[in-house]
């Protein structure tokens, strides 16, 4: 099984906003950050797992997956798997659609604290979009 970190980071509500993902693959660590535009905080926690989806479907397919966020809207979202939001509807098809590619996908909602370097990469994604001159 891997685990797959994702978060969001985004500036405003709505706001610029990234993601960062770290993936966990036998012993070694993987880590990425994506730049996702201007989204509100809760899209962008979606588009962190459907990028993290779409890097395991990339290096990782067929794997059984446990994707782990600390936020609870798109954790409890993907779970009960059922969303009344109509701004998360496009955002949860494209999730249950990229999820057909791996025989199980779990979600796991983590509190903050155990998900500090998914945090870091989308606050270092962020920062590096706002002042491009920083590296």
């Amino acid at each position: 099984m891997i685990e797959v970190y994702t978060d969001a980071a985004c500036s405003g509500e709505p706001g610029l906003s990234a993601a960062g993902i770290v993936i966990k693959h036998q012993q070694t660590i993987h880590e990425y950050q994506y730049f996702l535009g201007t989204w509100t905080n809760h899209e962008a926690e979606f588009l962190a797992i459907i990028r993290a989806l779409e890097i395991c479907q990339e290096q990782f397919p067929g794997e059984i997956l446990s994707i782990r966020s600390d936020s609870k809207v798109a954790v409890d979202t993907m779970e009960n798997n059922f969303t009344k939001n109509v701004k998360f509807s496009p955002l949860f098809e494209r999730i249950q659609l990229l999820q057909q590619a791996f025989p199980y996908v779990f979600y796991k909602w983590i509190p903050d604290k155990q998900n500090k370097n998914a945090d870091r990469l989308a606050r270092k994604c962020l920062q590096k979009t706002q002042n491009p001159d920083q590296r």
